[in-house]
């Protein structure tokens, strides 16, 4: 049965203005160009520019139509959807706080395009063509054949309407496996390696190479495991002669694909927000002029908006006052957000460099403290979300290099002492230790936490294998150099 019930509840919502102001926070510098000439496109109010209208002109103008517009007695909502900017409307299924992993592509040939014209060169039966062009569809992006060779045949059965063995497919395979780059249309990393191997001992039969593909062939996976004392015993050679052999295997590339497609790939340059600049003991924070552009209404909207505010009232000129109005509101909502993100990102910088100022007076990551979002927040009183939006996808640049925000926050860690530390420093002499142990006998992970107990670090084996793999270093064995 139902109940009618007054009940009163508190909820906070974002008015347009405000969510507008989030996505441009997020926007990099390189973004925020294209975001602003894409504005100006929507809204013919906005333009760029020094501002020549005075704000309480302006407002006034507004002001005045808005008595008008009560006077009438209509509804503003009926006229505020006429040529909505598309932002306002836009929508994605991805969070706010997202990563753009997207990496452009420029024109050209694709992998499989420079692949195929290749092959075309190759191979002149019709029927093998067809094998030849489904083989390269399944490439993958390293250049690998994944799919099994009685998957093709039943695929090529369905969708060319073509009946082949698994022979044939494996003499189209074998010539493909003969194109360029060395490697591709290999099936595991074994026989991509081997591939390339043999093409070059087809030029270079030294005894190297010839020991390098015995190795590859026949322990392959004592060579993986780096059980360098197994290939020696069963090989009956010393270890200069292994040693000279492996360095043959290191010059291959597992991924032969990408050598191909890093020739269509445009390369992005890192634009940084801002730039610190040390002098004498101070540090100088500069906003990058891309991220303050001068924006401007346009003089010709805010004259006819005075026009028609002054002009006889009717449903037509009502209309019209209407449509200015919205432009020109929308260009100072898109002017005030700009110069909201360009305080924003400031103070936030500057808490940054004010909390982290002996790190960027020297340069020496064990001067990093512990930081997290919460403690900028709390300097600069905004919501953490807010300097999430500011770190994820800015860049300083420093008399050290071009660095990305999110570098400088990390987790504590105590010391022996009581002593509070990033664990950025942890990392730093954990990598420091990896870098000078003995390459014949590397150190385990229990060793290193033992090494960072003895410098006051006392972490358990398991976080210095958690350090190491956000590290990208790989265990002991693995290591191990002859």
């Amino acid at each position: 049965m139902f109940k009618q019930r007054l009940e009163q509840k508190l909820l906070q919502k974002l008015s347009p203005q405000q969510i507008q102001l989030m996505k441009l926070l997020q926007v990099p510098t390189v973004e925020l160009e294209q975001r602003i000439k894409e504005e100006i496109e929507e809204n013919p109010a906005l333009e760029e520019g020094a501002e020549e209208i005075e704000e309480d002109d302006l407002n006034e103008q507004t002001a005045e139509t808005d008595v008008d517009d009560n006077r009438e007695d209509f509804d503003i909502n009926d006229y505020l959807d006429d040529d909505v900017p598309s932002y306002k409307t836009a929508a994605n299924n991805y969070s706010a706080d997202d990563d753009e992993k997207a990496i452009p592509l420029a024109g050209g040939e694709s992998f499989q395009e420079l692949l195929r014209k290749q092959a075309g060169l190759r191979i002149k039966d019709e029927t093998d063509i067809i094998i030849a062009n489904h083989l390269i569809g399944n490439l993958d992006e390293n250049g690998y054949l994944r799919r099994e060779l009685f998957n093709i045949v039943d695929d090529l059965a369905f969708s060319q309407n073509l009946v082949v063995s698994e022979g044939q497919i494996e003499s189209v395979l074998t010539t493909i496996q003969d194109l360029e780059p060395s490697g591709v249309g290999a099936r595991d990393l074994q026989e991509c390696l081997l591939i390339q191997l043999r093409k070059k001992i087809k030029t270079e039969n030294s005894v190297e190479l010839k020991t390098a593909e015995v190795i590859l062939e026949k322990f392959f996976e004592a060579f993986t495991k780096k059980h360098y004392s197994k290939i020696l015993k069963r090989l009956d050679i010393e270890d200069e002669h292994l040693k000279d052999a492996i360095e043959e295997v290191v010059k291959l590339n597992p991924k032969p694909g990408n050598s191909l497609r890093e020739t269509s790939k445009a390369i992005q340059h890192v634009i940084p927000d801002f730039t610190l600049i040390e002098e004498d003991g101070d540090l100088k924070l500069l906003l990058n002029s891309r991220n303050a552009p001068q924006l401007k209404v346009s003089r010709q909207y805010a004259d006819m908006l005075r026009t028609y505010a002054e002009s006889k009232k009717t449903k037509e000129n009502k209309d019209a006052v209407m449509f200015v109005k919205q432009k020109i509101d929308s260009a100072k909502w898109f002017i005030d957000a700009i110069r909201q993100r360009q305080q924003t990102l400031t103070m936030t910088m500057q808490a940054i460099i004010d909390y982290q100022k002996d790190y960027f007076l020297t340069g020496d990551e064990t001067k990093l403290k512990p930081m997290i979002l919460k403690d900028i927040a709390e300097i600069v009183n905004m919501d953490i979300s807010t300097i999430s939006r500011v770190a994820n996808s800015k860049y300083v640049q420093t008399p050290f290099g071009t660095i990305l925000l999110k570098y400088f926050f990390s987790e504590s860690l105590s010391t022996d002492s009581g002593e509070e530390v990033s664990t950025r420093e942890v990392k730093k002499i954990l990598q420091d230790a990896i870098d000078e142990e003995d390459k014949k006998k590397p150190q385990t992970d229990e060793k290193l936490a033992q090494l960072l107990k003895e410098k006051g670090y006392n972490i358990a084996r398991r976080t210095v294998a958690k350090y190491r793999e956000q590290l990208n270093i790989p265990v002991a064995r693995l290591r191990k150099e002859l």
